[in-house]
């Protein structure tokens, strides 16, 4: 028998029926302008209407694009995102406890990376790099993106990407996107499979037990909630107040009533509690308090439509230029007339009207050079507005074999800042909860060591050391090599100048900032200890080079004639 609800799973149907209902109020107007982008960038990440048992959608959805060029930078950017903030093939994270790190030789340090090697290899051997891959197409193009991590028995995680049109989110009092709704499609036997037999509706249930196999292949919608569970509501929906997020499933409508909801559902198909956010929701640019995020795909919105209609207006051209209209006299009408290649056409009176004996039918000339520039400069609009250009510094200028370091670094810099925001954001909302996430089930499922006692209870910090990241880090070095350089050419005119810099904290900034290994700098203690030493041995050879002076001294008194058959020192009455 399907679960029936108890008191607490109606005030939880009432409730997440009610907010879902009010999420789809206040989406609308992001509802359709995604709807715009999906048609002139990524028709196939979008749902417009979510509809159980719809037949065409294997048909095609791209009728709007002619020139994909704009899809193109947007997979450009998608693709510069997962190889700059989250490449499968190189470190983009590293553990921190204080100023330990992973890099270091002590047992915490040893401690954090084999933590490290083993979410490296979680996140290697599930299916999160291709989820990230699709969730940073989504932020480009749409602005928002979910990314669901799931606990997995085989591969420690799972991760699902829910699509534009599907989900609805909604922000906290700090601002942070951590309500997630959402409405799909499943069928019949994934539904059960999923969920169980006894969970699901009774309706359901005789479709999926019909020995007509067909009937398993039919869809249902399905809702889905996750939010936060510290409103106070958790005993009333049922919930233990120990976990932090709650999740429950429902089936919400059919074919006869898509979206609609159910009177009186039977019972949840699922209810569980999380400690930490399983839904991790990114937005690329925010206006106010809005809960959805702005994208360089609504920025080049406007140039995509634009480079479609002169495409389609340039091809009409061109069709026109080879096969025109045609203005023929009456007299030939019925009459043999030829348009192929070197065909000719007789025509009664054709040289009284004093045009040459030959000449060509066509005559029509369209700008197609004019609009080919201008589609050019439009393409070119479209890439940067995608940081096709910052994505891709080295290769956008042209190569001299003059150009210094300083150049350079200005160069990349300028570049750089443009993306920096948006990189900060996607470190707050999606890489960070990512790996608290893993770090927590890979915690509680025995896969990581125990932790060593003395950082029992500590904060476990994230470095980012992810391509894009060390671009911008290395921009802002640029600005110690030139105080430097600057100070080096003072000095030479007044050394008194030195005394003004910290030469000690400068070289563990720039060392930083070029992300080299820590154990390169030595720590200040060792530096001191260093520092005395030389000293000490400074000061000795001084008290050694004084008294070979002294000595040296010494003997040429001594061996001096003041007079008198005396040397100086007999003179002063020392020696015989």
């Amino acid at each position: 028998m399907a679960q029936k609800l108890t008191d607490s799973g109606y005030n939880l149907y009432r409730y997440v029926e009610g907010r879902l209902l009010g999420l789809r109020t206040n989406r609308y107007s992001w509802w359709t302008h995604w709807r715009e982008l999906a048609d002139f960038f990524l028709p196939r990440r979008y749902k417009w209407i979510v509809t159980p048992n719809q037949m065409g959608r294997g048909s095609p959805i791209n009728q709007h694009i002619l020139d994909s060029t704009g899809v193109i930078c947007a997979r450009n950017l998608a693709a510069g995102l997962v190889s700059g903030k989250s490449s499968p093939t190189r470190p983009w994270f590293r553990l921190r406890v204080g100023k330990i790190d992973s890099t270091q030789t002590s047992p915490v340090s040893l401690w954090l990376a084999e933590c490290e090697r083993l979410l490296y290899m979680i996140f290697s051997e599930s299916n999160f790099y291709n989820c990230i891959a699709t969730f940073y197409y989504d932020l480009v193009v749409f602005g928002t993106a979910v990314l669901l991590i799931y606990e997995d028995f085989e591969n420690v995680i799972n991760c699902y990407n829910p699509c534009a049109g599907e989900y609805y989110v909604d922000i906290d009092g700090n601002y942070r996107p951590c309500v997630f709704y959402r409405e799909f499609t499943m069928t019949v036997d994934a539904c059960v499979n999923r969920f169980g037999i006894d969970n699901v509706s009774d309706s359901t249930k005789l479709l999926y037990t019909d020995n007509a196999g067909a009937n398993r292949t039919r869809e249902l919608i399905v809702a889905h909630a996750i939010e936060p569970n510290d409103d106070g509501n958790a005993s009333k929906f049922g919930f233990a107040s120990r976990w932090k997020y709650r999740e429950c499933y429902w089936e919400w409508g059919g074919s006869a009533s898509p979206q609609g909801g159910g009177n009186a559902p039977p019972g949840f198909l699922e209810r569980k509690g999380y400690y930490e956010q399983p839904a991790i929701i990114g937005r690329w640019d925010l206006v106010s308090n809005d809960a959805y995020g702005r994208s360089p795909g609504m920025d080049g919105l406007p140039d995509q439509k634009q480079l479609q209609l002169e495409s389609r207006r340039k091809a009409q051209a061109i069709d026109k230029m080879v096969n025109p209209p045609l203005v023929a006299d009456v007299q030939l009408k019925n009459q043999p007339a030829s348009l192929l290649p070197g065909g000719i056409t007789y025509v009664s009176g054709y040289a009284a009207s004093g045009k040459p004996g030959f000449s060509s039918v066509y005559d029509t000339s369209f700008p197609v050079n004019e609009i080919t520039e201008d589609l050019n400069e439009v393409r070119a609009r479209l890439a940067k507005t995608f940081f096709n250009d910052v994505l891709m510094t080295a290769s956008q200028f042209e190569t001299r074999s003059n150009v210094t370091a300083m150049e350079w670094d200005m160069r990349k810099s300028e570049s750089m800042v443009l993306l920096g925001p948006a990189l900060e954001r996607i470190d707050f909302e999606v890489l960070g909860p990512t790996i608290d996430r893993v770090f927590a089930i890979a915690s509680r499922a025995g896969i990581l060591p125990p932790a060593p006692p003395e950082i029992q209870g500590k904060m476990i910090n994230i470095d980012y050391i992810s391509m894009l990241q060390q671009a911008q880090q290395a921009a802002a070095s640029g600005g110690i090599e030139r105080l430097l350089q600057v100070t080096g050419n003072i000095a030479a005119l007044d050394p008194a100048i030195l005394a003004k810099i910290d030469f000690d904290y400068t070289l563990d900034k720039y060392s930083h900032l070029l992300n080299n290994d820590p154990r390169l700098m030595r720590t200040d203690e060792a530096a001191d200890a260093i520092r005395k030493q030389q000293a000490e041995q400074q000061a000795q050879a001084q008290q050694a080079e004084q008294a070979q002076q002294l000595a040296q001294a010494g003997q040429t008194l001594s061996q001096t004639d003041v007079g008198g058959g005396k040397t100086a020192l007999q003179q002063m009455g020392i020696g015989q």
